[in-house]
């Protein structure tokens, strides 16, 4: 899911709908103080970022994000009409990952915005880091947080969320997860995995929802829910 704090309706609108046909799920605000809110319910994978608001200063949201800790890994990219090298060079030092000027072509936009989500990806898993909006999981110290708070699961568990999250996107049937996770010698139905995400589900709380059920097929970790 994408952010995206903007109070010109036209350009929001046709902005959520242009990263939509690209395959890219997007929801926008025209308050600061409704994206708060949504921050709050539940963290995306990359916000874009208006500088120029009527009810509040895009490079002190940018600011305020870079402080918590629960926001600070989240990518962001700056869009604003002022595309002078200072105001380029100011968001990006703060903490911004990219800053695109007003007007813009819309395929190039969508695809900074793909390639930006690819690196965010590939350097969580160069890390040992995998992230999906509250939920990360480190394979180097086999931990699992959820908003921070640590998770404890067993093996099985943990590497099931691991799979899903290194195929982010991608459906895995449960015979694939049971062969992968269980082995081929394993002996045990299906079912096996489906109590096993109820488990993990359960134990995730308010990060469950990364873990997607596609109804006759199997799982995967919503990347874009």
């Amino acid at each position: 899911m994408i952010y995206y704090l903007e109070d010109d309706k036209n350009i929001r609108e046709l902005v959520i709908y242009t990263l939509g046909m690209g395959g890219l799920s997007a929801e926008g605000f025209a308050k600061v103080a409704d994206f708060e809110a949504a921050m709050k319910e539940k963290l995306p994978d990359l916000i874009l970022l208006d500088i120029m608001l009527p009810d509040g200063d895009g490079i002190e949201i940018l600011k305020n994000l870079k402080r918590k800790p629960q926001y600070s890994s989240i990518p962001v990219i700056m869009i604003s009409a002022k595309g002078s090298e200072f105001d380029k060079v100011l968001g990006l030092d703060l903490g911004a990952d990219d800053y695109i000027t007003k007007p813009f072509a819309m395929i190039e936009f969508v695809s900074r915005v793909k390639a930006l989500l690819r690196r965010t990806n590939q350097s969580q898993t160069e890390t040992g880091e995998l992230r999906l909006r509250n939920v990360v999981l480190n394979s180097e110290r086999h931990t699992v947080t959820v908003n921070d708070e640590e998770v404890n699961l067993t093996v099985k568990e943990f590497e099931l969320l691991k799979m899903l999250l290194e195929n982010r996107g991608i459906v895995l049937t449960r015979d694939t997860l049971l062969n992968k996770i269980w082995g081929y010698d394993f002996d045990g139905e299906t079912r096996t995995v489906d109590v096993h995400v109820r488990s993990l589900r359960q134990k995730l709380g308010d990060g469950a929802d990364v873990v997607e059920t596609v109804r006759g097929v199997g799982y995967k970790a919503a990347y874009s829910k």
